[in-house]
């Protein structure tokens, strides 16, 4: 129903309520802020599919090595979620002796890639993998294996029952940073050298029993050449 219109008297006495009511209202007023836009935070961060580019291909090692199936995956072209243990918590040391030993940080990334190979004639193993992580993660990681190493001064080979002895510290080389790693055993014929080298948000790991050295020369040939790939797809 339409409103009747106000009479002249009723309409001069609202017109200085009005006025007033506008001035309280102009004055009080404030503007709603403006929502921003969500930020994707894996924005430029290497997927498992592009990582796996990065990895040294089987012409690399040596003749002998196989790849092994079980050990090459990668997380393809989605991210998964990252995920970060308790800091006090106390590393599980024996995974310094296998693939994947990345993991005794408890810090995970949002994508990786891995391969293994295998000499079945020598027991030699040669592995590789890279992971990427949000904003400074990656710098944390290789914080954390200082940890790890302090930690893990050494532990008992679960096939041999004798101990390993853990060595670490920090090493120039590829990348903006590395941190190597020495596994010896007096039951066995060669060690192992671990390397980890950051490359801006991710993270280079390599483990070699390769040769007579405890897999130091192999370790390093394959970290420079990983480093220096995902240097040019940077």
């Amino acid at each position: 129903m339409r409103r009747p219109a106000l009479t002249a008297l009723a309409l001069a006495a609202a017109l200085p309520l009005a006025l007033t009511l506008t001035a309280c209202s102009s004055g009080s007023s404030t503007a709603a802020p403006k929502q921003s836009a969500s930020k994707d935070p894996n924005a430029h961060l290497a997927t498992g599919a592009q990582l796996k580019k990065a990895l040294a291909p089987a012409s690399f090692f040596a003749s002998g090595f196989a790849e092994v199936k079980d050990g090459t995956r990668d997380t393809g072209s989605a991210y998964i979620a990252p995920s970060a243990g308790p800091a006090s918590a106390k590393p599980d040391c024996e995974l310094l002796d296998g693939t994947s030993w990345i993991n005794t940080t408890g810090v995970g990334g949002v994508s990786f890639a891995q391969s293994d190979y295998l000499d079945k004639n020598t027991s030699e193993e040669v592995a590789q993998e890279v992971d990427t992580y949000r904003g400074s993660t990656a710098a944390k990681v290789m914080q954390d294996l200082h940890r790890v190493v302090a930690a893990c001064a050494s532990f008992t080979d679960s096939q041999t029952h004798t101990k390993v002895k853990v060595t670490g510290e920090a090493a120039s080389g590829p990348g903006d940073e590395a941190y190597t790693i020495t596994l010896t055993d007096s039951a066995w014929e060669n060690g192992s050298t671990l390397i980890a080298s950051r490359v801006g948000t991710n993270v280079v790991t390599v483990l070699s029993s390769d040769g007579h050295d405890n897999g130091a020369a192999t370790a390093k040939k394959l970290t420079a050449r990983i480093a220096g790939s995902l240097r040019k797809a940077a």
